[in-house]
């Protein structure tokens, strides 16, 4: 069977259904997350405030230096997640397979639904499924999807990215690797930051560069060589999970003594930080929410969590984010027995380079 995948990803979500219920938000700078004149980061950005270079996790006070008109406003997680399980309702085709990966993006296996005489014959009868789902999610829910269309989900995900917004945009079997030939290398699914830069210094940039290399890209890059070779041409058999299993990643340091020592929890929330994170790459995933646990002597047990609109993987964020938590709660009023660090809402990276490498569209 050929195989008809989609990767559909809302548009700027957050701020798009904050737009959508406050129509005099429209086409302004609109920034959800805590006001500038607190302590607090961006959890989503409009469009027009991303022009600015405003970035999930980016704290609110360097948001309104890069935007100074932006419009702040709080958060709404349960409208989000509420309109999030309206959407996932109208993509639920029978004969379909769906596997949400966060609150904003879901894969589809539609490749029952469009068999034709070749792969992308295949690819191309989806084409109107696409175009129906976009429209029925704009007329019934008022906001606009990117779908990318493709044999698996390296492709699909690229698809989607490729012309947002209200982007629709097949990658055939036929034209996949000139496709992927000017992309960045940051652009591949795993490739995080330090990846790249052992890449770049091999003189692998672009995915052009990646396909043309001669050696063994283990040396590189250890196990994840072969795959990556492979996402170079194109190649994924990743199958989709459809499973409703919570995932999430966490530490935790229980201390000899309780204690509120500023150095020694700041240097306890750091390695968890770097735990998780390099657990996170080893996935190849991000996460969307972090979420800081407390215990204290008396074994009262807190917990606080801040959720992003973009996943995130590095250790800095994850660390800074954590520590805006306790900072905005006030939560080391007193010695901690336990304190512990973890994320949730796990799903594909967010990579903001392809749009860059490609010229065309907005992420």
């Amino acid at each position: 069977m050929f195989r008809v995948i989609f990767h559909l990803d809302m548009d700027a979500f957050y701020a798009f259904v904050e737009q959508r219920d406050n129509p005099s938000l429209k086409g302004k700078p609109l920034i959800v997350g805590a006001p500038p004149t607190q302590r607090g980061v961006v959890c989503a950005a409009s469009y027009e405030a991303r022009k600015f270079g405003v970035r999930s996790a980016m704290p609110s006070s360097v948001a309104k230096r890069l935007c100074p008109e932006g419009i702040f406003i709080p958060p709404r997680m349960s409208r989000y997640r509420e309109e999030s399980a309206a959407i996932m309702r109208l993509i639920t085709l029978p004969g379909a397979l769906v596997e949400q990966v966060s609150v904003d993006e879901a894969y589809m296996d539609l490749s029952e639904l469009c068999q034709q005489a070749d792969a992308d014959a295949s690819l191309a009868r989806a084409m109107p499924l696409a175009a129906e789902l976009k429209e029925n999610i704009r007329r019934e829910r008022g906001l606009t999807a990117s779908i990318g269309i493709a044999a698996n989900k390296l492709l699909a995900k690229l698809g989607s990215d490729y012309q947002k917004p209200d982007g629709l945009t097949l990658i055939s079997e036929r034209e996949k690797v000139g496709f992927l030939r000017p992309l960045k290398v940051r652009s591949i699914h795993g490739v995080g930051k330090v990846t790249e830069e052992v890449l770049n210094r091999a003189g692998i940039e672009t995915i052009g560069d990646l396909q043309d290399y001669p050696g063994d890209l283990r040396a590189l890059v250890g196990s994840f060589g072969p795959t990556l070779r492979r996402f170079g041409f194109g190649e994924d058999d990743r199958p989709l999970d459809s499973s409703d299993e919570i995932k999430s990643i966490s530490s935790e340091n229980t201390f000899l003594r309780d204690t509120d020592d500023r150095k020694i929890l700041r240097t306890c929330l750091r390695e968890q930080a770097e735990e998780i994170s390099a657990k996170l790459k080893r996935r190849q995933i991000g996460a969307q929410t972090v979420q800081v646990k407390l215990r204290y002597s008396d074994f009262t047990t807190l917990t606080r969590q801040l959720s992003m609109e973009e996943p995130i993987t590095e250790a800095a964020d994850i660390y800074r984010l954590g520590c805006h938590l306790l900072a905005r709660e006030r939560l080391v009023s007193r010695p901690l027995r336990l304190i512990g660090l973890g994320v949730s809402g796990l799903g594909e990276a967010v990579n903001r380079q392809l749009v860059l490498a490609l010229g065309s569209g907005r992420k």
